[in-house]
């Protein structure tokens, strides 16, 4: 216990444990008197019977408020919620865990026990006070007569004396709200509670010693009937509503579940008949059909393999915490808990109601969640061990947070595992060997990203066989949680081979001590397979000894935060309170921050302040799940009346939520976005209104449809339940097969021939709007070489992508400039000797290149063909010959002759010759004339030229986006989207990396709101992170929680961007589960990204550049590009010494860390000077200098390009082209990069010579320069 207390408590400890001997004793006594009065004679039980004994009479009436005490047994519980059929109370000993009670069945034991004798209403006359009296109340320290108007006003009084002489009462707490200890919002998301009887003292309950009662080995009709006997015994317990007795838990410890026994399921083996029927008739339809699925996963765990589990953990420095069992079956890790980790609170979860029952009565001090693993709410970060052994299968656990990773329902079971484990704690559990085996690298990289594997150890085949009865390989993992995740992928995320030639985990490769048993292929239902046959006469548990001894780690203890190292006053967090958020323990505010809650130290009236918002936050909550789970209008409106009355009283006292005061004092807690945004303001800074959720209904319950008629009808729910063609999900709502929805949909929906190719990460079908647009020709191909194989399948899509072909272009659409990146070298040579009339001896020294590396175009040669008057007279000049004007004009330079003189000091100066120069760019023009007399004139040429650019540049359809059936669950019901702000929307769930370009007013924040919230919901994303301009990060968390008034949002100040406080709040940031964090533009440019990415950037782009520079000397390049890449070069150089310089004090979480997977960028046009290199000289709008928080923007997009595929990044802006169309290749380099690149237009200069040119406009500036956009 020592771990959860703090030296105040220590002390206090050995007085509490013997107040609860001493109270226990009181009610076993009482227990006693009661038993022996009801055995005697009526006239002896008069006469015996002590007055303070008596029964307590039924006219008594006894009343209950949230957040009273109450004692049931021997155990103390606080009221939850209270209503007329049940009653929900929190149990101080397992606080993960509720208990719930039929009202009548709450009331009765209310009733028997005399230490609740403080519930009872006792009528008694009214009484003077003293007016300066205080009273310790949930609004604080106040004098009386400042408490008396605020519960008058939440009695709905005018003022005290109105509610005095109508008989309300101040005192013996009966007439107060007292503030809960679990927020009413929190009770619909806790842990259902398997505990039968919370009446049963803990010394009344009995653990089995599983350690002392082993399971023998017997055959599958034996296991079937010891199976029967404990359900039967369970549900005899059950209707006898008790526990088990000693003797009763040995036939219970003995149900193995009904893995390896599925004949007893099949109506059809006359072998199993009578087991058949036996079966159907014991078990419920639920339980039946839950028993029968279970017959794919329920392994049970040989108590061999647990006890090496516990050895392995000890072995590490585990002795107590919290453990968490994700499946436990009927709890034999439970039952094997070693004696030295006794003082371990220990949780479980079964999805399995009868394994969860007998579960309970076998331990029944522990409590089990009886729900699914992914029905579960427990807190992130919280548990100190997990351990278990998770379901195998082949198929997949519904959870939107974990959804779109796909995984199998053990990877599942790792995946959210590792969530509910804190940082430094480990994780042992048996898996499949799926998870170490299989050919995909996905599940495995994810895992490394977060944890550490300490060691893995691969059991033989025969593991399971005793109580299970089958044959299946597994693995033991062993991992320790990272304290943040990192972009690692180390060896045992691959495949590797061994000696023998059988692929396998590379770990068990490099580590062949730990597979116990011989590794053989043998033959499997789907060919050879790899197996592990165990050892002749091995013994397996010394087997595993030797393996644990090889596995070597340290369970870290939970850091706590530095400001709690001189004195710490904190005690251990209450899972039901939201992090970084106060909460009242004992009249005291406290903050939970982590795993820790801390005293709050502040003046007394700042305290009354938090106090007073906390009632109002936890009304809003209240009101907030109310209207989610749809309760009756009139339970809605009565919260809201109640929330009036305490925000009436709040703001008569203490002024607006929103004022400075109130703001300093609550805006550390998670909710205070959400309390702001009760209050409209207006420009004057004073009250305007109430917001709606005060008097109506700012959230619509969503209603999920489970069944249709049609094939359509199922499409169209599985798009707005899922944002994809859900297959499995449709069969089950229209009662069709998969082939009968294909044929009635084809044309709407597409097979996707790319999943046919074996590509697992493509989608098997696609939407019609998706499928048909993007880059439809090299659809069209891949559609005919499906088809050519596949007929019947794709020969609708060759069809329907022929309908969609761009019309091809024909010369006179298409504009092609001297210099087109897209041209081919060859075509510009021919060009040069054709207009020029190059002697044929001098064609063989003259030669045109073309970089892609760096876009650069060169002319070898250019002096050889001396004596040409074409050259020299006709389009050049005596300056400047045409070979180099055309060089010139290929690298969208304009010509420019100088003259160099001496200044005074004798250096030599560059002076502009402006008779010459405009000489040269005559020359220059005539050029690019006869160029486009020329390009089009050869029927074969403009031919093979049409195809090549159509082929490259128009070959994409664009996507038509329809967000009609977009659910939008959790909207405000009050507002509903425009059209094209729908459409918006898909765009963004369905499509790449988004620009919004909307003009002001059109809605572009209620888009990115909703596209967020869609987001989350549907499992697209995990945390949106939206960046604002500074002064509008409240204006938007106003906007944003008016639109998704239940949305949980995190809004930077100004103050949580210090440098004090940047690291704490960049990490609530990443360790809190946020529908979105909004923080401000320059508060982004202080999040970097990691040392490692940022230098594995700049050496790519030192690469690059060293590349680039070789590639033109090779061609002979002109000094002035060298020198500029040298330039850069060198600033790189100096970047990456700087990086290398610094130490460990750069401990800041980094952008990677915060588990942000979506960008949202509001005004985006702030980050429009991202650096770009050019050959190019003074022309208007293209910036050569960096700016660092571009360059910051550019790498951080470049990440989320990574890890999203190209979906993470959405920008929004009135202005996208201001200055320059560079503005809009700048965008491109943002969103679209990877496209760029694909087409070969990263660089400026490409782009720039396919669809832009160089204009010189008389008009402008002495620079006279600008490039404007060209429709292609």
């Amino acid at each position: 216990m020592d771990r959860y207390l703090n030296p105040k408590e220590k002390e206090r400890y050995p007085q509490w444990l013997e107040s609860q001997e001493e109270r226990r004793a009181k009610i076993e006594e009482t227990k006693r008197n009661r038993e022996i009065l009801s055995n005697a004679p009526p006239e002896q039980e008069l006469a015996e019977k002590e007055p303070e004994e008596a029964e307590i009479s039924q006219d008594v009436k006894y009343e209950y408020h949230l957040g009273d005490k109450v004692y049931i047994g021997a155990s103390e519980y606080e009221i939850l919620s209270v209503d007329d059929e049940r009653v929900m109370l929190y149990d101080y000993d397992m606080p993960l865990f509720n208990k719930e009670f039929s009202r009548t069945e709450f009331d009765r034991k209310v009733r028997e026990n005399p230490m609740n004798e403080h519930l009872i209403v006792k009528e008694e006359p009214a009484e003077e006070r003293n007016e300066t009296e205080e009273v310790q109340t949930n609004m604080g320290s106040m004098p009386i007569e400042d408490y008396r108007e605020i519960v008058a006003s939440q009695s709905g009084f005018d003022s005290y004396d109105e509610m005095y002489h109508q008989g309300y009462r101040i005192g013996n707490g009966y007439d107060k709200e007292p503030e809960p200890v679990v927020p009413a919002w929190e009770q619909k998301k806790k842990v259902k509670g398997f505990d039968l009887h919370p009446d049963v003292s803990m010394a009344e309950r009995h653990t089995f010693n599983l350690k002392e009662n082993e399971v023998e080995t017997v055959g599958k009709k034996e296991r079937f009937r010891r199976n029967i006997m404990a359900i039967q015994l369970l549900k005899k317990c059950q209707e006898e509503n008790r526990f088990a007795t000693l003797e009763e838990q040995i036939i219970l410890s003995k149900y193995v579940g009904w893995g390896g026994l599925s004949e007893a399921f099949d109506e059809n083996n006359s072998a199993w008949a009578t087991e058949y029927l036996e079966l159907s008739s014991v078990l419920t339809p639920e339980e039946y059909a839950s028993a029968r699925e279970s017959t794919l996963t329920a392994f049970y765990t040989p108590p061999e393999v647990i006890t090496a589990i516990y050895k392995a953990m000890e072995q590490m420095g585990f002795k107590e915490g919290n453990l968490l069992e994700p499946s436990c079956g009927i709890g034999n890790f439970i039952g094997m808990l070693p004696d030295t980790m006794q003082d371990s609170k220990i949780y479980g979860v079964e999805l399995d109601t009868i394994s969860a029952g007998i579960a309970q009565q076998l331990y029944q001090k522990t409590t089990i969640a009886a729900q699914g693993f992914e029905e579960t709410n427990l807190p992130d970060s919280f548990f100190d061990g997990v351990v278990g052994n998770v379901p195998f299968g082949d198929f997949k656990v519904s959870d939107k947070r974990y959804d779109k990773h796909k995984f199998l329902i053990h990877d599942y079971f790792f995946a959210k595992s590792l969530d509910k484990l804190r940082p430094g704690g480990v994780m042992a559990l048996v898996t499949s060997k799926g998870t170490m085996d299989k050919e995909t690298l996905a599940v495995r990289k994810y895992i490394a990203q977060r944890a550490e594997l300490l060691g893995a150890i691969r059991l033989p085949n025969n593991t399971f066989k005793g109580n299970a009865g089958t044959e299946v390989i597994s693995d033991i993992l062993i991992l320790q949680k990272r304290d943040r995740l990192i972009d690692i992928e180390p060896d045992w995320v691959h495949l590797d081979t061994d000696e023998n030639g059988i692929k396998m985990n590379s770990y068990f490769v490099q580590h062949p001590e730990m597979i116990l048993g011989e590794m053989k292929m043998v033959s499997g239902r789907f060919g050879m397979e790899a197996t592990c046959v165990p050892y002749e006469n091995a013994d397996l548990a010394a087997q595993l000894d030797e393996a644990v001894a090889n596995i070597h780690g340290e369970i870290t203890e939970y850091e706590a935060e530095e400001e709690l190292e001189e004195e710490d006053n904190s005690i251990p967090a209450d899972p039901a309170v939201r992090n970084f958020s106060y909460t009242v323990v004992d009249d005291k505010i406290y903050y939970r921050e982590n795993s820790r809650m801390t005293p709050v130290e502040v003046s007394a009236t700042a305290e009354n302040r938090i106090k007073g918002m906390i009632a109002i936050r936890n009304s809003v909550r209240t009101l907030i799940e109310l209207q989610t789970e749809d309760y009756p209008d009139s339970e809605i409106k009565a919260e809201q009346e109640r929330l009036n009355r305490l925000y009436d009283t709040f703001s008569g006292k203490y002024g607006l939520i929103n004022s400075r005061a109130n703001t300093s004092a609550f805006s550390q807690d998670s909710s205070f976005s959400l309390l702001s945004a009760l209050e409209i303001i207006g420009e004057d800074g004073e009250l305007e209104r109430k917001a709606d959720m005060f008097s109506k209904r700012t959230i619509k319950p969503h209603t999920p449809v489970t069944s249709v008629d049609t094939a359509s009808e199922a499409l169209a729910v599985s798009l707005g339940e899922k944002a994809t063609i859900d297959m499995d999900y449709m069969m089950e709502l229209s009662g069709k097969s998969e082939n009968e929805i294909f044929e009635d949909l084809k044309g709407v929906i597409f097979l996707n021939p790319l999943y046919e190719y074996g590509n697992s990460y493509e989608p098997k079908y696609l939407m019609a709007d998706e499928y048909l647009s993007g880059n439809v020709r090299e659809k069209l191909k891949i559609a005919k070489n499906s088809a050519e194989l596949y007929p019947e399948d794709y020969k609708v899509n060759v069809e329907a992508l022929q309908k969609v072909q761009p019309k091809d272009l024909t010369a006179s659409e298409i504009s092609v400039r001297l210099g087109a990146t897209w041209l081919p070298p060859d075509d510009v040579q021919e060009f040069i000797f054709h207009l020029l009339e190059t002697p044929r001896y001098a064609q063989w020294n003259i030669k045109v290149h073309f970089s892609p590396f760096t876009s650069e175009w060169n002319i070898e040669g250019k002096s050889y063909d001396k004596g040409n008057v074409r050259a020299y007279n006709t389009y050049g000049t005596s300056r400047i010959n045409a070979y180099k004007i055309i060089e010139e004009t290929l690298n969208l330079k304009d010509v420019r002759i100088f003259d160099y003189i001496e200044d005074d000091e004798g250096k030599k100066k560059a002076v502009l010759n402006k008779k010459e120069t405009a000489i040269a760019q005559s020359k220059q023009e005539m050029i690019k004339q006869e160029f486009q007399d020329w390009i089009w004139s050869d029927p074969e040429r403009r031919e093979r030229l049409c195809k090549s650019y159509n082929e490259k540049f128009n070959s994409v359809r664009p996507r038509e986006y329809d967000g009609s059936h977009i659910i939008f669950n959790g909207m405000n019901p009050e507002i509903e989207l425009r059209e094209h702000q729908k459409n918006a929307v898909a765009h963004i769930l369905y499509g790449g990396n988004t620009l919004l370009a909307h003009a002001v007013g059109a809605g572009k924040t209620f888009e990115m709101v909703a596209a967020a919230q869609e987001s989350k919901r549907l499992g697209l994303c995990n945390k949106s992170l939206f960046v604002v301009p500074n002064h509008l990060t409240e204006q938007w968390a106003a906007e944003y929680l008016q639109l998704y008034p239940a949305a949980n949002i995190l809004v930077a100040t100004k103050k949580d961007f210090e440098t004090k406080n940047r690291k704490r709040f960049c990490g609530r940031i990443a360790t809190g589960d946020y529908d979105a964090v909004i923080i401000g533009h320059s508060q982004f440019e202080k999040i970097p990204m990691s040392i490692e990415r940022q230098r594995a950037i700049l050496e790519q782009q030192l690469e690059e550049i060293t590349g680039g520079i070789a590639e033109l000397k090779r061609n002979r390049g002109e000094n002035f590009s060298i020198k500029q890449l040298e330039k850069s070069k060198k600033s790189i150089k100096q970047k990456l010494d700087k990086l290398n310089d610094q130490t460990k004090k750069d401990d800041v979480v980094t952008f990677e860390e915060l588990g942000v997977d979506r960008l949202f960028v509001d005004e985006s046009h702030y980050y429009k000077n991202l650096y770009l290199y050019t050959k190019m000289r003074n022309v208007g709008g293209i910036a050569q200098t960096e700016a660092q928080k571009s360059s910051d923007l550019f790498m951080k997009c470049r990440y989320l390009d990574e890890i999203t595929g190209g979906r993470g990044t959405v920008f929004a802006t009135g202005t996208p082209i201001s200055n320059s169309m560079v503005e809009l290749y700048t965008i491109q380099r943002y969103l679209q990069y990877n496209t760029l690149v694909k087409n070969g237009l990263q660089h400026f200069d490409a782009w720039a010579s396919t669809f832009g040119e160089t204009i010189t406009a008389v008009e402008l500036t002495p620079e006279g320069y600008t490039l404007i956009g060209q429709k292609n």
